[in-house]
C-alpha cells in the first residue's frame, strides 16, 4: 500500500459504549492501524478514552467467521454457502410459524453497541414472521427506569453536566463507564472547582467517588435508604422548590407526606453512611442553583432498583432542577431504540410466566424460564443477532439449556460466541468497519447529535452486512407483494418526491407495512441510490420521521426537510446537528397535555413508606458477601474484544476485595481463592484494593469469553450469577449484588 494511502485519516466512531466517540482511522491494509479522536465529531469532538485506540483487536483476528456454518447432530459446524444457508432458515422459521404461530419466535439483540442498524431489519423480519416478542441488553438495565420516566413525564431525561453546580452520581463510575461525552475532562473540571461539588452514591471508592466531595459509602443493596433519608433531608427542612412543584407538577401531595415521614437517622444507619455526611450532601442538593443526577448499573442492577429509579428522580423534581442550564432535560430522538417510553408496554405481559414487558422488551431473566416448559405458549425459535446473550444475561447455564430446547436458533454476528455455539445455523456479518453504521444514543440538548459513518473496508469475504442478510431472507419469505416493489422502485427512479409520496402513500393504506419500512426502503430507494450507499436507504425514512416530529427543532438545526437532514447525513461522515433547541423548549418534550410531571406513582409510593419495615438482608453466614458482577475498568469493555491480548494489565481480571477481608480470609495480592455462590462457583486471583468496603467484592466485565488462540482468560460474571434476584416489578436482575464467599486456595507467589 502507498505511504499516502497509509496517512489518510478516515472518519468512523468508537462502538464500546453509548458515546460512540467519533474517532479517525489510519488503515494498513485492512489493520486499523492509528486511532485518534475525531475533533470534527459534533460531540466528542477529539475526545476518546484508551479503550477506542485498540479496537484492531475486533477489527482483526483469528475470531472472525467467514462463512455460514450449520450445526451438525453432533454439535460441530460445517461450512455452508448463502444460498443452502437462507434457504434452509426460511424453511425453518416458516415451519415454526406453521405449526406454532409466529408469536412463538423470539427476537434477542437487533443492533449490537453502536451497531443500531442492522437492528432496523430485525424488526422488518419481525414484522414479516409475525413475531411480536423481543429482548436486548436493555430489558437487564435500564427498563424500571424506563417505566419510571414513563409514569412522570413520558421520555427521557439526561443532565448538563459540564454547567451543573452539583452533579450527583447513583451506581455510576463515569471515570471508566463514560455515557456522556467528554466525561474525564468534564469530571476533572467539576473536583477542580471550588465553587461546584460531586456527590457519588456508591459502596467502592472507585474513580469518580475519589474525586468527589461527597462519597455516600453505601452499604451495598441500601440504595433506597440513601436516597429516602437524602429526600428525608430535603422536604423535612424546607428544601424543596415550592413555585416548581406548585407551576410544573401534579400529584406530589402523597410523595412530599411521605417523606416528611422518613426516620433519617434510623435510614443513615441501615445504609452505613454519617447521618451528617448524608444532611451535608442532602442541603448541599437542595441550596445549589443547578443540580443533575446520572444512575447506572450499580443501583439498576441491585435491590429495590425500580423505587431507586424513583427516588434519583425526586432528588432533582422536588428541588426544581429541571429545564435549565445545569439541570436535568428531555430531548430529541434520531431514532427509538426501544419500544418507546413505559407507558407504551402498559398491560402487556409475556406468554408463560406473565412478566410485565417494558418498552417493547421482554425482561431477560423470563427468557429461559419462558422457554423451559411444557407451557403450550413457550417460545419455540429464537433469532439473536449482535448479542451474545449465553455470556451477558443471568445464570448462564439455564440459558444454555433453553437455547438447546428449541426448535430453531438463528445467530447474527461476526465471531463463534458463547451463544453462537448453541446455534443452528450461525450467519457471519461484516464488521461495524465494513459497512454503513450509526447509533441510536442521541440524547443530548439543546444540541442533539447523529452520525451516520460509512464503511472504512469492504466487508471480510464470506461475510455479508446485515441489511443484505435479512434482505435476502425476506426476499425468500415473499415478505413484500412485487407489484409495490416495482411501483416504488420506479418512483425511486424518478424522484425523491414522488417516492416519498408514493411511499406514505403505501404505508397510508396499509398501516402494517410500517413494520416492513427498512426492508421496503432497502429494496426500492436502496435501488436508485449509488450502490455503496444502498444500505443508507432507511436512514431516509428516519429522517423525514424526525423532520415530522421535531419540525421546529430540525429547521433550527439548518434542514427545512427530511430530505435535506439526509443528505447533510451522507455528507458528514462526522455527523451533524440534527436538532436545536432553546432550554425553554425542553416542556414541549414532557408528553402530557398539561406539560406538567405527574409525581405520584402509587406502587412507587407504597414501596417508599415499606422500606421502614424492611430489615431483611440477601447475604447469610453461608454466603456472608455481596459479590459485584460486572465492574467496569480500564481495561475491560463489552465481549466484541474477544482477544484478550488487547489488555495492557489485570489479564485475568482480578477479584477486589477489601484489606478486611483478605486479612479475615488469610488472602494477598496475587492469590488464588474460590469464589462460590449459589449458582456456581469459579477461581479466582484477588487483588486486595482500598476501592472496597468490607464485605463486598467485585469482578470485572467483559472476561471468560473463548479465544481460538488464548482459550477462556477470566472468569465470566454470569456463570455465578442467578436468575430469580430480580426486581418485583422490571425483572431487572442483581448483577451488582450476589450473595457470595470466598475460600483461600493458594498463598501468592505458590
Amino acid at each position: 500500500m502507498a505511504d499516502t494511502e497509509r496517512e489518510t485519516w478516515r472518519t468512523s466512531a468508537c462502538i464500546l459504549c453509548e458515546c460512540n466517540c467519533g474517532i479517525e482511522v489510519q488503515l494498513d491494509g485492512r489493520k486499523l492501524a492509528r486511532i485518534r479522536g475525531d475533533r470534527k465529531h459534533p460531540a466528542s469532538a477529539g475526545y476518546t478514552c484508551e479503550k477506542a485506540l485498540r479496537l484492531d483487536h475486533y477489527q482483526n483476528g483469528r475470531h472472525r467467521l467467514t462463512s455460514p456454518l450449520r450445526r451438525r447432530a453432533d454439535g460441530t459446524y460445517e461450512e455452508i454457502d448463502w444460498e443452502t444457508a437462507i434457504d434452509e432458515i426460511a424453511e425453518r422459521l416458516t415451519a415454526v410459524r406453521r405449526e406454532h404461530g409466529g408469536e412463538k419466535i423470539f427476537f434477542y439483540g437487533g443492533g449490537g453497541q453502536g451497531n443500531h442498524l442492522g437492528g432496523l431489519h430485525t424488526k422488518a423480519l419481525q414484522a414479516a414472521l409475525g413475531a411480536p416478542y423481543f429482548s436486548s441488553a436493555l430489558a437487564q438495565e435500564k427498563t424500571g427506569e424506563m417505566w419510571v420516566d414513563g409514569k412522570l413525564y413520558g421520555g427521557h431525561t439526561k443532565g448538563d453536566f459540564e454547567h451543573a453546580e452539583v452533579v450527583v452520581f447513583l451506581g455510576k463510575n463515569p471515570w471508566q463507564s463514560h455515557s456522556f461525552p467528554r466525561a474525564r475532562p468534564t469530571l476533572r473540571a467539576l473536583a477542580k472547582d471550588p465553587g461546584r461539588s460531586m456527590i457519588v452514591l456508591d459502596p467502592r471508592r472507585s474513580e469518580t467517588a475519589a474525586l468527589a466531595d461527597f462519597h455516600l459509602q453505601v452499604l451495598p443493596g441500601t440504595d433506597a435508604w440513601c436516597l429516602a433519608a437524602l429526600l428525608g433531608v430535603i422536604v423535612q427542612e424546607g428544601l424543596c422548590d415550592a413555585e416548581f412543584i406548585a407551576e410544573h407538577t401534579a400529584g406530589t401531595g402523597p410523595v412530599l407526606e411521605a417523606l416528611a415521614e422518613v426516620p433519617v437517622t434510623q435510614y443513615a444507619a441501615r445504609c452505613g453512611v454519617e447521618e451528617d455526611l448524608l444532611r451535608a450532601a442532602a442541603r448541599r442538593i437542595g441550596t445549589a442553583a443547578s443540580v443533575t443526577t446520572y444512575e447506572d448499573l450499580g443501583v439498576q442492577q441491585a435491590p429495590h432498583s425500580t423505587l431507586v429509579s424513583y427516588l434519583n428522580k425526586l432528588l432533582w423534581i422536588l428541588t426544581g432542577n429541571f429545564g435549565r442550564p445545569g439541570t436535568m432535560f428531555l430531548h430529541s430522538a434520531f431514532a427509538a431504540l426501544a419500544g418507546g417510553s413505559g407507558k407504551s408496554g402498559r398491560g402487556r405481559r409475556t406468554p408463560v410466566t406473565g412478566a410485565k414487558i417494558i418498552a417493547g422488551l421482554v425482561p431477560c431473566n423470563s427468557i429461559a424460564e419462558e422457554i423451559l416448559t411444557d407451557h403450550p405458549d413457550r417460545f419455540r425459535a429464537m433469532w439473536i443477532e449482535s448479542a451474545n446473550p449465553a455470556h451477558s444475561l443471568a445464570d448462564s447455564q439455564a440459558f444454555a439449556e433453553a437455547l438447546d430446547a428449541l426448535d430453531l436458533v438463528v445467530v447474527v454476528d461476526v465471531a463463534l460466541t458463547e451463544t453462537a455455539r448453541r446455534a443452528d445455523y450461525v450467519l457471519p456479518a461484516a464488521s461495524q468497519f465494513e459497512k454503513w453504521e450509526a447509533t441510536f444514543f442521541n440524547t443530548e440538548f439543546p444540541h442533539n447529535t447523529f452520525q451516520l459513518r460509512p464503511p472504512l473496508l469492504d466487508p471480510l469475504p464470506g461475510t455479508l452486512p446485515e441489511p443484505e442478510i435479512y434482505a435476502r431472507l425476506l426476499r425468500r419469505l415473499a415478505a413484500a407483494d412485487e407489484e409495490l416493489l416495482t411501483a416504488l422502485t420506479e418512483a425511486a427512479h424518478t424522484s425523491r418526491t414522488a417516492f416519498r409520496e408514493a411511499f406514505f402513500a403505501a404505508l397510508g393504506k396499509e398501516p402494517a407495512l410500517f413494520g416492513l419500512a427498512p426492508y421496503l426502503l432497502y429494496e426500492t430507494l436502496g435501488a436508485a441510490l449509488p450502490a455503496a450507499q444502498r444500505a443508507t436507504a432507511p436512514v431516509w425514512g428516519l429522517a423525514q420521521v424526525c423532520a415530522m416530529t421535531y419540525p421546529d427543532a430540525v429547521r433550527r438545526a439548518g434542514f427545512p426537510d427530511g430530505d435535506a437532514l439526509y443528505d447533510a447525513l451522507l455528507a458528514t461522515p462526522s455527523g451533524v446537528t440534527f436538532t436545536v433547541d432553546d432550554w425553554d423548549d425542553v416542556w414541549n418534550y414532557v408528553r402530557r397535555p398539561d406539560h406538567r410531571f405527574t409525581v405520584e406513582i402509587p406502587e412507587l409510593t407504597e414501596k417508599l413508606r415499606e422500606l421502614g419495615k424492611q430489615g431483611e438482608r440477601l447475604t447469610s453466614e453461608r454466603f456472608p458477601l455481596v459479590l459485584s458482577a460486572g465492574e467496569r475498568r480500564s481495561f475491560t469493555a463489552n465481549t466484541i474484544y474477544r482477544d484478550p491480548t488487547w489488555r495492557r494489565r489485570d489479564a485475568e481480571g482480578a477479584l477486589r476485595v477489601s484489606r478486611a477481608d483478605a486479612d479475615r480470609l488469610g488472602l494477598a495480592n496475587g492469590c488464588t481463592a474460590r469464589l462460590l455462590t449459589e449458582r456456581g462457583s469459579a477461581h479466582v486471583v484477588v487483588e486486595v484494593s482500598d476501592m472496597m468496603r468490607e464485605g463486598h467484592i467485585s469482578l470485572p466485565n467483559g472476561l471468560g469469553v473463548d479465544h481460538p488462540d488464548h482459550g477462556t482468560v477470566g472468569v465470566a460474571p454470569n456463570d455465578l450469577t442467578s436468575l430469580h434476584h430480580r426486581d418485583w416489578l422490571a425483572g431487572t436482575p442483581w448483577h451488582k449484588h450476589v450473595p457470595a464467599r470466598l475460600e483461600a486456595v493458594e498463598p501468592a507467589g505458590a
